[in-house]
């Protein structure tokens, strides 16, 4: 790109949101500004600007400074290109400001849009900019999750090319997916840019390519980070100056006027490379669907909602609680996902009201996986309120008398009518005088089937049916699927893996007992059963279909641990979680690392708060306070910082809200990750969660317990008790011996004969409490959560690829070597030197590690303290930061009032911060001192 154009560009994104208070109060952009943005000299930048001008491609404001504006903001803010490009002065442009409201003002493409004044409003405002740039726009690169709507924006960007005249009526908008042919790169290349005859085996003629046939339009390339590196370079090539190569060629002869908008779901800079990224002027990040406003939120339900009564020529009426639940269920697939929700609540209720004049949806009548987001949001009263504020009533959309899509080929809208096929189907089944009841259940299945298969190309399956097949054989397998089919279409309850592994794991053993003649001895459960008349009648039929299907004689006991069993994995997990609270210096650090671990882990309840350098210690705290009362669930919040005045702050927190709050500081993503692991999935408490995280440096090298304690749990009273693990069945047969099994065999490679495994009925669990005392439960594992006060591993996770990683990780044994490595003052050292590498730009890490080193040990022996490793580390660094901050000029600010112990101090330790001045010409201020004082007070109180 040259000078003049990445200076026009960069003065397109300056002003995109430029509003007429800004020009008002600030006139418009500026030389200076623009230089200093794309660090070119000031009067190159002047000069270039001013033959801009006279190419008629900005407007020249007339002032001291003069000021300029992008052409497609003067048409924004006066609602048309202005005759004249020249303004003698700020007010005579001012003076053009539209005073009233035009009613017959023309509507463009993106009026249509929700949320185009509001949440999307920057943005619609660069694709304007990249549209309307002389002479053919500037190409784009559009990044956002899946089911944002790239590709509805791409084809907005489109339609408003068309509609300012940039484009005819008939100019081509080329979609390619990229993924496509992610596999077959040589695929690839002909499909985009043509190949000639013999180019490859069986290119038997010329072929044109997608650049040829998007000629003076748009070539939308989706999933553009799936395109290989000669392939990108080949389009940077086409986008500098319109020349390409058909495979097969050597030189680029062709040449094609083609605007290029791309797609990504993936960080650019590190998934595209990066001439290819600097080569694309333009990059506009589509928000989430959680990141909208409520308003928004509900208009595109509304949206949604109307489009469904559209198609089946009804009202369509929803109340408050199910529109709140069907946002609520929208967490990873975005504006994709809740059309699919939308789809399928909607094809229920019609099956519901086929002879009703009205579509009534209400929340009682929701899937549960639809209700689970009404839970979900309600973690979250913010948002709940907001919801509830522009919710004064049930929502009632009505039939439009066309149809409304915004884009011609929608990608999640299915090629069938399910709302005809149900119509036809019912006709049908009535005819054939099947009762209603039954008509109910077999379409009810039959929507599931249509709608499934068809989002099902949409969504990452993480489940692995091969874990299974390790202690399961297929035929149980099988047959445990079907199982589970039938008691979910019974129940109309959803069950998950966890009963797959528990069913074909209590069956593989009953049928091995079975085969040898062995005697099944059962607990005695006859009395637990007598309310579980529903699951009993279940279980009658599942023992008949054991009898048919492995032609075996299936005693009644089998009948009543099945009742145990369905009754206690359909049981509501409602239990409240630890949440946690992720802060660090830097503009996006906390928010990538719980982006990173919500998008490994799904949605949990965490979230972060950025520090940029300039933004003050006490607002941070002001929104940490209102984050905390937020997110809390009754079990207290951690909270994860990395250095700093964050450190201090849970303290602070837990006496102004009364909420309990733990700080974990020094942490990076694997910190985190567990973090939320154990609070999610392991449901343990907050202080179990803290002491277990209090060592933890990541899942390679953890500074290592003494032998025999627990990472979780560790405490002097369960020194002299034998250590054991719980394991949690319905029965006490079936699955408890499988499970015996498979635990001896993971302690047996630990090498921990020491570990005895206590196998116990679930309903036996809380009377048989007084047993349980007599030892140190380190970690509980089975079909549900014994809530005996430590982490629990479901069966699921168990038997997943990490199930003995996690079993290791409870029970790490002490390995001399390793811990005498972490002693050394070298890797104390090293590891210092890692973390400050992240931290530092200007200074050197491997220079000013030694005047660390010697500071820590005068701080020792003034203070009379002996410090961990892992506190020297965090001293280490944070004095190395501090020290940044005196070169940046941004030092910290000390806001308490220093204690009169603080004052009496400061002299001593500003002779022992002469190092510093004296060997790198840095003085550490007071403040940064008494933050100090802070850290080495609360050392003094842990140990």
């Amino acid at each position: 790109m040259k000078r003049n154009e990445r200076i026009l560009a960069q003065l397109e994104m300056l002003s995109v949101s430029l509003s007429w208070n800004d020009l008002k109060k600030n006139g418009g952009i500026t030389a200076l500004q623009i230089a200093e943005s794309v660090e070119i000299q000031r009067n190159n930048v002047s000069a270039d600007l001013n033959q801009l001008f006279r190419e008629h491609k900005l407007i020249k404001i007339n002032g001291r400074p003069v000021g300029y504006l992008s052409l497609a903001t003067a048409e924004r803010l006066l609602g048309t290109l202005p005759e004249q490009t020249f303004f003698d002065s700020l007010a005579d442009f001012i003076a053009l400001e539209p005073h009233t409201l035009n009613t017959d003002e023309e509507k463009t493409p993106f009026s249509d849009l929700i949320g185009a004044d509001s949440s999307l409003r920057n943005q619609v405002e660069q694709a304007k900019a990249a549209i309307l740039y002389p002479p053919n726009g500037l190409d784009t690169l559009i990044v956002g999750q899946t089911g944002v709507g790239k590709t509805l924006f791409a084809n907005m960007m489109f339609n408003y090319a068309r509609h300012i005249g940039k484009y005819s009526e008939d100019a081509p908008f080329i979609v390619f997916n990229c993924a496509d042919y992610y596999t077959n790169p040589q695929l690839l290349m002909s499909h985009l840019f043509g190949h000639v005859k013999g180019a490859f085996t069986g290119a038997d003629s010329d072929k044109r390519g997608l650049v040829e046939k998007a000629h003076r339009g748009i070539l939308f390339l989706d999933e553009v980070h799936r395109l290989p590196p000669e392939g990108q370079e080949m389009i940077f090539y086409l986008m500098d100056n319109g020349g390409y190569a058909k495979l097969g060629e050597t030189e680029r002869t062709h040449h094609a006027d083609v605007l290029i908008i791309c797609a990504t779901t993936e960080n650019p800079d590190s998934s595209l490379l990066k001439t290819f990224v600097r080569r694309i002027p333009i990059i506009i990040t589509i928000p989430t669907f959680e990141e909208r406003s409520a308003k928004d939120k509900i208009d595109l339900l509304r949206f949604l909602l109307t489009t469904e009564a559209h198609r089946i020529k009804k009202p369509i009426e929803i109340d408050t609680e199910a529109t709140k639940a069907l946002i609520g269920n929208t967490t990873y697939g975005n504006v994709g996902q809740l059309k699919s929700n939308i789809q399928l609540v909607c094809a229920n209720a019609f099956l519901h009201s086929l002879r009703e004049e009205k579509l009534s949806i209400r929340f009682k009548d929701l899937p549960a996986e639809v209700k689970n987001g009404f839970f979900h949001l309600s973690g979250n009263r913010v948002e709940m309120q907001e919801l509830s504020d522009q919710l004064q009533s049930d929502v009632i959309v009505m039939p439009d008398g066309k149809n409304i899509s915004l884009i011609k080929d929608d990608a999640y809208e299915p090629d069938f009518n399910l709302y005809s096929i149900i119509e036809d189907k019912v006709g049908f089944m009535v005819d054939q005088g099947i009762k209603d009841e039954e008509i109910n259940r077999f379409i009810g299945i039959d929507i599931d089937i249509h709608l499934n298969s068809f989002y099902e190309k949409f969504q990452n399956n993480t489940q692995s049916r091969e874990k299974m097949l390790k202690v399961i054989n297929e035929d149980i397998l099988n047959f445990t699927e079907n199982i589970k089919s039938m008691i979910e279409e019974s129940l109309r309850k959803k069950l998950d893996e966890r009963f797959i592994l528990a069913f074909g794991l209590h069956l593989t053993a009953f049928l091995k007992r079975n085969k040898e003649h062995k005697i099944v001895r059962y607990a005695n459960i006859e009395n637990v059963v007598q309310e579980m008349s529903t699951e009993y009648e279940l279980s009658l039929q599942i023992n008949q279909m054991i009898k048919t299907h492995f032609s075996v004689s299936v005693p009644m006991m089998e009948t009543l641990y099945l009742t145990l069993l369905i009754n206690s994995l359909l049981k509501d997990n409602k239990s409240q979680r630890v949440a946690i609270l992720v802060a660090m210096h830097g503009s996006s650090t906390a928010t990538s690392m719980v982006n990173v671990v919500k998008t490994l882990l799904g949605e949990s309840n965490i979230r972060s708060i950025d520090m940029p350098l300039d933004l003050s210690p006490k607002k941070v705290l002001d929104d940490m306070r209102t984050i905390v009362r937020e997110i809390d669930t009754g079990k207290g919040v951690l909270l994860m910082v990395d250095m700093g005045s964050l450190t201090g702050f849970g303290d602070i927190l837990t006496e102004e809200t009364g909420i309990p709050v733990k700080t974990i500081d020094m942490v990076s993503t694997p910190t985190v990750l567990e973090a939320v692991r154990k609070a999610t999935i392991m449901e343990m408490e907050l202080d179990t969660i803290y002491r277990s995280l209090k060592d933890f440096r990541g899942y390679d090298s953890y500074l290592e317990k003494p032998l025999g304690t627990s990472t979780a749990l560790t405490t002097a009273t369960h020194l002299d008790k034998p250590t054991a693990i719980l394991s949690v069945c319905t029965t006490g047969e079936g699955t408890a011996l499988k499970l015996q099994s498979f635990l001896g065999n993971i302690l047996d490679n630990m090498g921990r004969s020491d570990i005895e495994i206590l196998v116990m009925p679930l309903h036996e669990v809380a009377q048989r409490k007084a047993e349980l005392e007599r030892y140190n439960i380190v970690v509980s594992v089975g079909i549900a959560n014994p809530n005996v006060g430590v982490p629990f591993i479901p069966l699921e996770q168990l038997f997943d690829n990490e199930g003995e990683d996690i079993i290791a990780h409870y029970f790490t044994a002490f390995n001399s070597s390793i811990q005498q490595q972490v002693n050394k003052p070298s890797m104390v050292l090293q590891m210092s030197e890692e973390s400050l590498n992240e931290f530092l730009t200007y200074l050197n890490p491997s220079k000013i590690l030694p005047l660390l080193r010697a500071f820590i040990d005068d701080i020792e022996l003034f203070e009379e303290i002996n410090l961990t490793n892992g506190q020297k580390i965090n001293m280490m660094v944070h004095i190395g930061c501090a020290l940044e901050r005196c070169v940046l000029k941004e030092t910290l600010t000390y806001y308490s009032k220093p204690s009169p112990s603080q004052l009496s101090k400061v002299v001593d330790y500003q002779t022992i911060a002469l190092l510093f001045s004296t060997s790198l010409q840095i003085k550490l201020p007071d403040s940064e001192l008494f933050y100090l004082m802070d850290m080495i007070e609360n050392v003094k109180i842990q140990n």
